[in-house]
C-alpha cells in the first residue's frame, strides 16, 4: 500500500501505535551488504535498543547499540505522530555521520506499519519503506526497502528481530 492510500484510509488516533516498541530490547540484525547492485551477501550482528516516550506520548525516542562486525556505533530513532493528520514521522540520527537521514512518514493499518520517504543512494535518488511488524508482546520486527524505479520493484535490505529483554 502506498502512503498516499495509507492516509486516504480513515483513522481515529494512532499515537499508541509505538506503545508496544516502549522498553529494552536484544536486536538480531541481518543487513545486506551491497544495495540495489544485486549483492546476496548478507551480514548478521547484534545490538540493543531502548525506547521511551517523549513529548506527553506525542513521540518516543529509542538509542541503539549496533555491533557491526567493523565496529560498534550509536544511533537514535525520533518519531513523533502527528494528531492532525494522524501520521507518523520517524527520523534516524547515526552518530557515525551526526547527520538526521531525510524523514519517513507513515501509520499502522491493521496491526502492521508502514512508512516511506525519499533519499540518495550513490548520487541516484531512492524511494525507502520501513515496516513494522508485532509479533506478540515480546517480539517484533522491522524491515527496510529501497527502490529505485518508482516502487515497481523493492530490495529489502535489512531487517531487525526484536526481544525484549
Amino acid at each position: 500500500m502506498s502512503i498516499e492510500q495509507a492516509m486516504a484510509t480513515p483513522i481515529l488516533d494512532g499515537r499508541e501505535d509505538f506503545d508496544f516498541f516502549i522498553g529494552r530490547w536484544r536486536v538480531s540484525h541481518h543487513r545486506l551488504v551491497g544495495r540495489l547492485i544485486g549483492s546476496t551477501h548478507w551480514q548478521d550482528f547484534g545490538g540493543t535498543t531502548e525506547t521511551r516516550k517523549i513529548l506527553s506520548g506525542l513521540g518516543n525516542m529509542d538509542e541503539n547499540v549496533l555491533e557491526l562486525p567493523a565496529g560498534t556505533y550509536e544511533a537514535v530513532t525520533v518519531r513523533l505522530f502527528d494528531p492532525v493528520r494522524a501520521v507518523w514521522t520517524i527520523s534516524w540520527i547515526d552518530a557515525r555521520q551526526t547527520a538526521i537521514d531525510p524523514p519517513m512518514i507513515g501509520r499502522f493499518i491493521d496491526g502492521a506499519g508502514e512508512f516511506f520517504g525519499d533519499d540518495m543512494l550513490d548520487g541516484r535518488a531512492i524511494r525507502v519503506r520501513f515496516r513494522w511488524f508485532v509479533d506478540d508482546a515480546d517480539h517484533c520486527r522491522w524491515e527496510q526497502a529501497f527502490s529505485d524505479d518508482g516502487e515497481t520493484s523493492w530490495e529489502t535490505n535489512w531487517t531487525m528481530a526484536f526481544e525484549r529483554v
